[in-house]
C-alpha cells in the first residue's frame, strides 16, 4: 500500500500494519456473519460466537493502535506515509465500531429469543436483506482499502443509500405494526435497535470508502455531496 523507502524496515512496518487492518476486517466480517446467522435463525450459539469474536476484535484494535504509535514516534512520517497511518488508525476505529454493532445485534437477538421469539406478523426478512447489504458493503470497503481503488470507493458511497432506504422502510413498517397491535411493542423496539445497528455498519463502511479517497487523493470528502466527490475523484 505504500511507496518504497530507503529503509526496508520502514516499508516492512507500513506493510505489516496495513496487513493487520485487513486481518481485523476479516474478524469483523466473521462477527457480522455470525450476527446475521443469529438473526436469521434466532440461534443463541451464534450469539455466543459474536461475543467471543468481539473480545478478539477489541484486543486487535489495541495492538494496532500501539503499533501505529510506535511507528509515528520512531519514524516521524510525513506526506503520504502520514496519510497512510492516519487512514489505518481511522479504519481500525471504524472496524471496531462495526464489531460493536454486530455485538448489539447479537444482544437484541438474545433478548428477543428469551422473550419468546418474534410474532409472525413482524417483518424480520427485511432485516436480513439489510444485513446482507451491510455485510456486502464491508467486504467491498475492505477490498477498496486493500487495492486503494478510488472508483470502488465512490461506488460504495453511491450504494450506501440502499441500506438507508431499507432502514427507513423497515421503521415505517414497525410503526404500523405497533399501532395495530401494542403487544408487539417490546419486540418491535428490539428489532428497531437491530435495524439501527445494521444501518450503522453501512455508515462505517462508507467512512472507510472515504478514507480510501483521502489516502489516494489527499482529499477529505466527509460532508461532501456525491456529485462533488465524483467530479473531484473520477475526473
Amino acid at each position: 500500500m505504500s511507496e518504497k523507502h530507503l529503509s526496508s524496515q520502514f516499508d516492512s512496518e507500513l506493510n505489516n500494519v496495513s496487513t493487520r487492518v485487513m486481518e481485523l476486517g476479516g474478524l469483523v466480517e466473521s462477527q457480522i456473519r455470525q450476527a446475521i446467522h443469529a438473526l436469521s435463525n434466532f440461534n443463541l450459539e451464534a450469539v455466543d460466537q459474536v461475543e467471543a469474536l468481539e473480545a478478539r476484535v477489541n484486543a486487535m484494535e489495541v495492538e494496532i493502535d500501539h503499533e501505529l504509535a510506535s511507528i509515528i514516534a520512531r519514524r516521524q512520517p510525513t506526506a503520504r506515509d502520514l496519510r497512510l497511518l492516519m487512514a489505518v488508525s481511522k479504519a481500525t476505529a471504524n472496524l471496531e465500531r462495526m464489531g460493536d454493532e454486530a455485538s448489539r445485534m447479537a444482544r437484541m437477538v438474545k433478548s428477543i429469543t428469551q422473550r419468546g421469539g418474534v410474532p409472525r406478523a413482524l417483518p424480520t426478512m427485511d432485516l436480513r436483506v439489510a444485513a446482507d447489504l451491510a455485510s456486502g458493503q464491508l467486504r467491498k470497503a475492505l477490498d477498496a482499502f486493500a487495492r486503494l481503488d478510488t472508483k470502488a470507493a465512490v461506488d460504495i458511497l453511491k450504494e450506501d443509500n440502499l441500506i438507508d432506504q431499507e432502514f427507513d422502510g423497515f421503521v415505517r413498517k414497525l410503526i404500523t405494526y405497533m399501532m395495530e397491535d401494542p403487544r408487539t411493542i417490546s419486540t418491535s423496539l428490539d428489532l428497531l435497535f437491530l435495524a439501527k445497528a445494521i444501518e450503522r455498519i453501512g455508515d462505517h463502511s462508507k467512512n472507510m470508502a472515504e478514507l480510501v479517497i483521502y489516502l489516494v487523493k489527499g482529499l477529505d470528502v466527509r460532508h461532501t455531496s456525491l456529485e462533488q466527490i465524483e467530479s473531484s475523484v473520477l475526473r
